[in-house]
């Protein structure tokens, strides 16, 4: 038996596998078959949960930090780094009683993250800073096309801002990029729409996911893609910059600094504990080659 939690930051949900001595191998199919929302416990990717001095790709950052986010997205593909995730992973770190409220570090794919839990229950990510990849890039649904803001928050994406978040379409299936040499490994794509000063609202289709009720890391793309068309950018203002994101699963608050650093609040909640039946879990690679 398998010990597993569930839980979510603004609804973008997750299945979390305590795993402290890397001792779980989650095959791809593995990941797929958790996150299957009828045939297994369900999710937008999973949180595995290890001691970065126990993983491979995390004993470099083990000085640092402690644990380790492996995350996986949905489909089980590897991904460098989940906002919401981040959150969600420190509320599983607090529960389990590995830290306390305050300041702690987590590894991930992306670096090193920062993370602040308050008192009031919200937590804070430093996000790092955002990189701008140069270069034109458009995004399309159905006959419409939209410039894109290419913004790299250690993994990919592409901001549209649009009339209407109904353009966006159904996001099932991954909105149409160019050029193709862009995002060689695929993207997140955001469409966001002004709700009022400093406040915006959006819809993503992560990339191995589909559309998600949110999204951490776009919040902070696009808090920086709407910095630099409104005229904000703090390394040219010297004054740090805050936007309110609505996404359909909650608010987040994104603030950039001058010095680049990006930070993150909202909630996170872990929902439900409970055994991965062993012998369903050990049937997966033959179910889902």
């Amino acid at each position: 038996m398998t010990t597993f939690l569930k839980g979510h930051g603004t609804q973008n949900d997750f299945v979390i596998i305590p795993d402290p001595e890397n001792g779980i191998e989650l095959s791809a199919a593995a990941v797929a078959a958790l996150c299957d929302r009828r045939g297994g416990i369900g999710g937008d990717g999973v949180l595995h949960v290890v001691r970065s001095a126990a993983h491979p790709e995390a004993r470099s950052m083990a000085a640092e930090a402690e644990w380790f986010m492996d995350y996986r997205n949905g489909d089980g593909s590897v991904a460098e780094m989940c906002g919401n995730g981040v959150r969600v992973f420190a509320r599983y770190l607090q529960r389990a009683g590995h830290v306390e409220e305050g300041d702690l570090a987590v590894a991930t794919r992306g670096g090193v993250k920062r993370v602040h839990i308050d008192k009031e229950g919200l937590i804070t990510v430093g996000m790092g800073r955002a990189e701008l990849p140069a270069g034109e890039v458009t995004v399309s649904v159905g006959d419409r096309t939209w410039p894109a803001t290419n913004v790299n928050m250690g993994n990919p994406h592409a901001v549209a801002f649009v009339a209407d978040l109904a353009h966006a379409g159904t996001l099932y299936d991954p909105p149409p990029f160019a050029p193709a040499t862009a995002y060689p490994d695929g993207v997140n794509v955001e469409f966001v729409v002004d709700r009022g000063p400093g406040q915006l609202a959006m819809r993503v289709h992560e990339r191995g996911s589909g559309e998600t009720l949110s999204c951490g890391t776009g919040a902070c793309a696009v808090a920086v893609a709407a910095a630099r068309r409104d005229g904000l950018d703090p390394a040219a203002t010297g004054a740090p910059v805050t936007y309110e994101i609505d996404l359909p699963g909650g608010r987040l608050t994104i603030t950039e600094r001058p010095g680049g650093e990006i930070e993150m609040t909202g909630p996170a909640e872990i929902v439900a504990e409970g055994m991965i039946d062993a012998d369903w879990f050990a049937t997966i690679e033959t179910v889902n080659p």
